[in-house]
């Protein structure tokens, strides 16, 4: 995808956030409740937590919120039943689709996201069906700002493991192999750089062009129920969809 229309669609995704905050962080709770089943609730000790935690503070989540959410995991450690599950499809048009989910109920999960797909014209497929058109990667986005010094944070992004780092007129996209996200993340933020996002995540090798407006709107309507079902997570997909309008 354009390096703009990446930009675009992360404003407009974490506006679409803040407007839906309570929802946001109730799926965020749900990563940090997964986190700390795997590797406890010291975040010095769990590098997935840490990596929950600069999730939920790029997505403008409290530290209060954070706390509480941790502590809660803690107390109920021997109640959670929250799985990872990926699941892999086609929107319509062709579009490969990967849906990250944290569920409590697989067999609920399932029938939904196969709900989801049929009515919009698309149809879930089996494991690797569509996950070998992404490159999992790591992938740190700082805004454009006056006061950074763009070779200063190349090298320092660089330096601490970084695979590549794109420059534009919106910012700085640095990526990273999936098993340096942390290390690099947690260096560059020592340096006192704020990420807009920082996740792994799935990027997709090429883009499918839509043919018209109904198909378009056929796979907008999909992504749109997908980001509306609180099992889902995270939502990669290779559409080439036309960039949000910003609002002032």
């Amino acid at each position: 995808m354009a390096g703009h229309s990446k930009w675009a669609n992360i404003k407009h995704k974490k506006g679409k956030a803040d407007a839906q905050r309570g929802k946001v962080f109730t799926k965020i709770g749900r990563e940090i409740a997964i986190a700390v089943r795997e590797g406890g609730p010291d975040p010095a000790t769990n590098g997935k937590l840490r990596d929950v935690i600069a999730k939920a503070k790029a997505s403008n989540m409290p530290n209060d919120n954070i706390q509480r959410s941790i502590k809660k995991a803690s107390g109920e450690m021997d109640n959670l039943v929250y799985e990872e599950i990926t699941y892999e499809g086609y929107a319509a048009g062709g579009v490969a689709v990967v849906v990250e989910v944290v569920t409590d109920n697989r067999n609920r999960a399932a029938s939904e996201l196969r709900h989801i797909f049929d009515k919009n014209g698309g149809s879930l497929g089996t494991t690797g069906s569509v996950s070998y058109l992404f490159d999992f990667k790591g992938l740190l986005m700082i805004e454009r700002e006056d006061q950074i010094d763009e070779d200063e944070l190349m090298m320092h992004a660089l330096e601490a493991g970084a695979e590549d780092v794109l420059v534009s007129e919106d910012g700085f996209e640095i990526y990273t192999a999936p098993s340096d996200f942390s290390a690099v993340r947690e260096a560059l933020e020592q340096d006192g750089y704020t990420f807009l996002s920082a996740e792994r995540q799935k990027i997709p090798q090429t883009s499918v062009d839509l043919p018209d407006e109904e198909v378009l709107a056929r796979v907008e309507k999909l992504l749109s129920m997908l980001d509306d079902f609180d099992d889902v997570m995270e939502v990669f997909h290779n559409a080439n969809l036309p960039e949000e309008e910003e609002e002032e």
